[in-house]
C-alpha cells in the first residue's frame, strides 16, 4: 500500500465527504467545476474520483462515466451516492484507466480534478499519464485537470491551514517543504464521550510546475493550456 493510500485509509477517506461540506454542497461545487463540459455527453473517465464530486455531476448530465479511485471507502460512497446513474466505479490506480475503457472506444472526456495529479509518486508518472491520455482520447475529446502549485509554499504560521471544523471534528493541515515534494500533515481532532482525541497522518505531494506540466502534455501530442482553476488551483486543459 502506498503512502497516499495508507493516509486516505487511516485518516482522510472517512472524513473526506464531511471535509467537502457534505454531499449536496460537494456535488454542487463539482458541477460548477465542470460547467464548460457538462452539456457535451459521451464517455467520461474520472481519475481519482473519490466519492463522486465530479463523476456524479457528469453522469447526471448524460455521460457514461468510468470512475477510478484507490480508496475502497470512497468508491463505496460513490456507489451509494450515484445509485441509478450510468456509472462504473472501480477501486483502481488511475494509471490503469485504459483497461476499463469499453473495447474499441476512446474517452470523450478525461478529468483528474482536485489535487490528484500531485498524488503521483514521481514526475515520470505525469509524463506516462500524459501519453496514456493522448492515446485514449477520442478525436475532439478533452482532458481537464486541476492541481495546486506547491513551488512557492507558505512559510512560518501560514503553513498551518484550517480545513474545516464543527462541534465534533476539527481538521487542520500543516505543510512541510521536502525539496521536490511537500509533506502534507493532516491533524484531526475528534470529540468523543471521553473528550477530544487526536489523529495525525502525513503523505507527500509532488511539487508540479504548471508550465512544466503543460509542456509534458504538449510533448505527448496534445494542445495544452493553463488558466486559473477553482479554489486557488491551476487548471490544465488538453486536447488532441
Amino acid at each position: 500500500m502506498s503512502e497516499v493510500q495508507s493516509h486516505y485509509r487511516e485518516l482522510l477517506a472517512p472524513v473526506y465527504l464531511w471535509m467537502a461540506g457534505g454531499h449536496e454542497t460537494a456535488l454542487a461545487t463539482g458541477s460548477v467545476d465542470l460547467a464548460g463540459v457538462l452539456g457535451l455527453g459521451g464517455l467520461a473517465v474520472d481519475l481519482g474520483a473519490g466519492f463522486g464530486m465530479h463523476a456524479i455531476p457528469l453522469a447526471r448530465a448524460g455521460y457514461e462515466v468510468i470512475a477510478l479511485d484507490t480508496s475502497e471507502h470512497l468508491v463505496q460512497q460513490l456507489q451509494e451516492l450515484g445509485h441509478g446513474l450510468t456509472l462504473q466505479p472501480a477501486v483502481a490506480d488511475l494509471m490503469s484507466f485504459p483497461e476499463y475503457l469499453p473495447p474499441g472506444r476512446k474517452a470523450d472526456l478525461i478529468v483528474c480534478m482536485g489535487d490528484t495529479l500531485t498524488h503521483l509518486s514521481e514526475p515520470a508518472l505525469v509524463e506516462r499519464l500524459a501519453k496514456l491520455v493522448a492515446q485514449n482520447l477520442a478525436p475532439g475529446g478533452q482532458f481537464m485537470a486541476t492541481f495546486r502549485d506547491y513551488t512557492a509554499l507558505p512559510v512560518d504560521s501560514a503553513r498551518f491551514i484550517p480545513v474545516r471544523s464543527d462541534e465534533h471534528l476539527i481538521l487542520t493541515c500543516f505543510l512541510e517543504d521536502r525539496g521536490s515534494g511537500v509533506a502534507v500533515h493532516d491533524i484531526l481532532h475528534r470529540r468523543t464521550d471521553q473528550g477530544w482525541t487526536l489523529q495525525v497522518s502525513q503523505y507527500t505531494k509532488l511539487k508540479l510546475v504548471p508550465t512544466g506540466v503543460a509542456d509534458t502534455f504538449r510533448r505527448s501530442g496534445l494542445v495544452a493550456t493553463l488558466d486559473e482553476g477553482p479554489r486557488r488551483m491551476v487548471r490544465l486543459i488538453a486536447s488532441p
